[in-house]
């Protein structure tokens, strides 16, 4: 999934896709684990999203990035 797409999903949505990729990571390891699958680069991939994801949650939670423009005059105006 693309930053943009991950950017762009509600809260709810973007907790509910971190949970799925981690049991598809976690399921992709197991089957590594017992030698039925050679996936690294899928690997690679769902850790990235993963990463991404939960950088985005932070991001809001810290109010860095996915504010409201109104949100973010009104920390402007508090902080002079």
């Amino acid at each position: 999934m693309e930053l943009d797409k991950i950017r762009n999903l509600s809260d709810t949505e973007l907790l509910q896709q971190e949970k799925t990729a981690a049991e598809q990571l976690f399921r992709l390891r197991f089957q590594v684990s017992l030698g039925q699958n050679d996936g690294v680069k899928k690997i690679r991939q769902l850790r990235r999203e993963i990463a991404q994801m939960k950088t985005v949650a932070r991001e809001r939670e810290l109010g860095i990035r996915g504010a409201s423009k109104d949100a973010a005059a009104d920390a402007g105006k508090g902080a002079r």
